[in-house]
């Protein structure tokens, strides 16, 4: 059963076990081809705690020389980034309520101590397009505030399977993840936390 808050979406255990699986199948295919690797602050260079990649036409990178942006190839090997899973395409038109594809697919891994503080979405060229992710393996704490920095925020315990989406008037509403729960899912082999999150980055022509 989905919970909604303003443009704040929850659909919690969207994909069961089975489900759950068959993605990270599709996670390790994408991986295989399109490695993690640290991403870097723009001007400090300060490396981010979690390793990331990306599948889809776009992926979203950043690094000290060139900031926050989307292309067409992976930073390290300079390769196209694997197609989006067709599980996540179908997810996507299932809830998304947003008649274009998604363009990319972030991937980001938290394991141990990594986080990520409360930021907004906003590299994209059209806000009309929701955000949306996909928590797989360890419970992560996300928390969830309004449009400017200030605003009180909510929180909610991500487990393994659950998807949300930020949408309307919160679309660019600041989010974050706070920690990990480590131990809390055995999805995965080497514990700790995928996050996927799906994202239109042009306006449909």
């Amino acid at each position: 059963m989905s919970r909604s808050k303003g443009g704040v979406k929850y659909f919690p255990q969207y994909f069961d076990p089975a489900a759950q699986q068959a993605l990270l199948v599709d996670l390790r295919r994408i991986i295989g081809e399109a490695p993690l690797y640290t991403p870097t602050m723009p001007r400090s260079g300060k490396p981010m705690s979690v390793r990331m990649t990306n599948c889809g036409p776009l992926g979203w990178v950043t690094d000290r020389e060139r900031g926050y942006r989307y292309q067409a190839t992976h930073p390290e090997t300079d390769r196209p980034w694997p197609a989006i899973p067709r599980m996540l395409l179908n997810l996507w038109h299932e809830v998304a309520g947003y008649a274009a594809s998604p363009e990319a697919c972030l991937v980001n891994y938290y394991a141990g101590e990594a986080k990520m503080g409360l930021h907004q979405d906003r590299d994209e060229e059209d806000f009309s397009a929701p955000v949306l992710s996909v928590s797989l393996g360890d419970t992560g704490l996300f928390r969830v505030g309004g449009t400017s920095r200030k605003d009180p925020t909510e929180k909610y315990e991500l487990k393994s399977g659950d998807v949300v989406v930020l949408g309307d008037d919160d679309r660019l509403a600041f989010h974050g993840i706070d920690r990990i729960l480590p131990g809390t899912s055995d999805l995965l082999a080497e514990g700790g936390r995928f996050n996927l999150t799906l994202r239109r980055v042009t306006k449909p022509k």
